[in-house]
């Protein structure tokens, strides 16, 4: 039990860029976790995507050994977490295996949407917190303001925030005697039965999935039957250990330690992150509370650009697939693009970065439809549906009702930026909930939108309206009944289903005319006239036609008798009725990504 003392178990909580994995690097470099030569920036970060965009997309974890100027060593268990909000529940689980929490602030940007969001589910979980300012020396760095909100939030002396820069190495000796002294050390009965929880996963290829886990209660060995509470699967562990840059393997985990499992477990679906792992000889009676299956909320089309590159996709998602369990696929036709797959995903920074590896790392050129969300259609007789593509929408009349997903939103802004936020918000069919006071000069607006009016370029218009400054967090809060309908674009009397909408009525004639004047644009002339219409039902509710390319047949007339013209004009005329009949347009790929790219507020 005196070993358990020693173990401090923390997670860092930070907006995107905000200098979390820098700060990881710093406690690796002073702690000696990985020598020099092994050090690069963001060590923690595995994906080159994740250094580029200075993003955690998947939480990784770190065993540190560190000697406190008591003189004691202290093992260090650091969970590094996403701070997007498409990945809220891996930060959830990750800091579940906590005991405590660092705060970092940006001392040039200040506490963002993100952040609080994190810090209230650490709040809820009863970690320690121990406020950081990071980024000190920067010149516009506002270090006593920011000392002040940080103690004001979380009721500490301002002194009490621990100030660093992580960049160069500034005050992180603080930082880490104040690990030892404000987290508290894990509790848990080593011999009482086993319940770990798994707070992320992924697959290698050589030895199946390797499970992360916080031992919570019992004591784990090599060979000992394990069971999965949500899927009922059992296994045998081949390996165990702990976690450094690499794999450390060990004899036995005990309560409070972290550390990973390998267990010849094929399919990443059967560690679901969140879950519970028992023993099968002397299993738990209950699991660990706060699982549950992560569903994905946005979905869109993903074509390959040549259809000849079909079956490189189908295996581009497949490996994909085996290390992110959320997302989900499914195959699709589309008239337009041919065969691909309807595919969803957490959120639309996931999206991008799904989007971002297929190109990457397995070469594949894509095209995507406009991205849509889940939708439940109750039916005459009472049953539910649930479409994420417009194609599956019942005919009108076969229906009672559509609902559509709503988000609570938080957005945190300097007071100066209120008005244009609360009109963008509006034009999103966004719903006033509240305003709070942070301090002086920051506020917190509450909304509720429909998650389909946020999802494509929300996150854009709200940085542009508000100088960069404005950040938003949100949380999905059901379903509710919506005036909506299916918008269809025909291009010479066809459907091109990949251009097909679900939206609000009162929004559709300005999306109807934004994308017909835009596919007018885009889309080629040809020898006879192309007529662009969109519709919703029957109706057509605008229209728009690209002239044809005309060969001048009166070239060759220099004079005579007029009836000669009309007769020459009158052949041609006929000739492109012929060519129209049977005359195919090819929609170009620059046509998909314009219509992506269209203005969503309006109307």
């Amino acid at each position: 039990m005196d070993y358990q003392k020693k173990i401090r178990n923390f997670s860092i909580i930070a907006h995107i860029d905000h200098g979390k994995s820098t700060l990881a690097d710093r406690m690796i470099e002073i702690t000696k976790t990985i020598s020099e030569r092994e050090l690069v920036d963001q060590v923690l970060d595995s994906m080159d995507l994740e250094r580029e965009r200075g993003i955690t997309i998947k939480s990784h974890p770190i065993r540190m050994e560190y000697k406190s100027k008591d003189g004691e060593i202290y093992i260090f268990n650091l969970i590094d977490t996403p701070g997007h909000v498409d990945f809220s529940y891996e930060v959830s689980r990750s800091l579940a295996a906590c005991e405590g929490a660092i705060l970092v602030v940006d001392a040039s940007q200040g506490i963002e949407a993100q952040t609080f969001s994190t810090l209230y589910q650490a709040l809820e979980n009863d970690l320690a917190i121990i406020p950081v300012l990071n980024k000190i020396d920067l010149p516009s760095a506002r270090v006593e303001e920011l000392s002040e909100e940080l103690s004001d939030l979380l009721g500490v002396f301002p002194e009490e925030v621990i100030k660093v820069s992580a960049k160069m190495g500034i005050g992180i000796e603080d930082l880490m005697e104040a690990i030892v002294r404000e987290i508290p050390a894990p509790e848990g009965d080593e011999n009482a039965p086993v319940r770990a929880l798994i707070f992320d996963s992924f697959y290698d290829k050589y030895r199946g999935v390797v499970v992360y886990v916080r031992m919570k209660e019992g004591t784990l060995k090599i060979g000992d039957k394990i069971k999965f509470f949500a899927t009922g699967k059992e296994f045998e562990i081949e390996e165990l250990g702990y976690i450094k840059l690499g794999r450390y393997p060990q004899k036995q985990l005990k309560a409070g330690e972290i550390g990973y499992i390998i267990a010849n477990i094929k399919e990443i679906r059967d560690a679901r992150v969140g879950d519970t792992i028992t023993t099968v000889e002397n299993p738990a009676k209950e699991p660990l509370p706060g699982y549950k299956e992560v569903k994905p909320m946005v979905y869109c089309g993903i074509f390959p650009a040549e259809g000849s590159n079909y079956e490189d996709l189908k295996e581009a998602l497949e490996r994909l697939s085996l290390n992110d369990s959320s997302i989900v696929y499914e195959p699709e036709v589309s008239d337009a693009l041919g065969h691909g797959f309807r595919a969803g995903f957490l959120g639309l920074l996931h999206m991008e970065i799904v989007q971002e590896r297929l190109y990457r790392e397995f070469g594949v050129n894509i095209i995507t439809t406009v991205p849509s969300v889940k939708y439940k259609v109750i039916m005459k007789d009472g049953e539910e549906r649930f479409i994420s593509n417009p194609s599956e929408l019942p005919q009108p009349g076969t229906f009672e009702k559509i609902e559509e997903p709503f988000v609570r939103g938080i957005i945190i802004t300097p007071n100066n930026y209120m008005s244009p936020i609360i009109k963008l918000a509006q034009d999103r069919r966004g719903e006033y909930i509240s305003t709070s006071t942070i301090d002086v000069n920051t506020v917190e607006l509450t909304f509720e939108f429909p998650l389909g009016e946020i999802i494509l370029d929300f996150f854009d218009k709200l940085k542009s309206v508000s100088s960069g400054y404005a950040s938003m967090d949100y949380e999905f809060i059901g379903y509710r009944e919506g005036d909506l309908v299916k918008l269809d674009i025909l291009i010479n009397g066809q459907k091109v289903d990949a251009f097909s909408v679900i939206i609000h009525r009162k929004r559709a004639y300005y999306m109807a005319r934004a994308i017909v004047d835009k596919l007018k644009e885009v889309i080629p002339r040809q020898l006879f006239e192309v007529v662009i219409q969109a519709a919703i039902g029957n109706k057509i509710i605008a229209r728009s036609s690209i002239k044809p390319m005309r060969k001048d047949v009166l070239a060759k007339c220099y004079g005579g008798d007029v009836t000669r013209k009309k007769k020459l004009l009158e052949k041609q005329k006929e000739g492109k009725k012929r060519m129209k009949m049977i005359g195919k347009v090819e929609v170009p790929q620059e046509a998909f990504l314009a219509v992506l790219k269209i203005d969503q507020v309006g109307g």
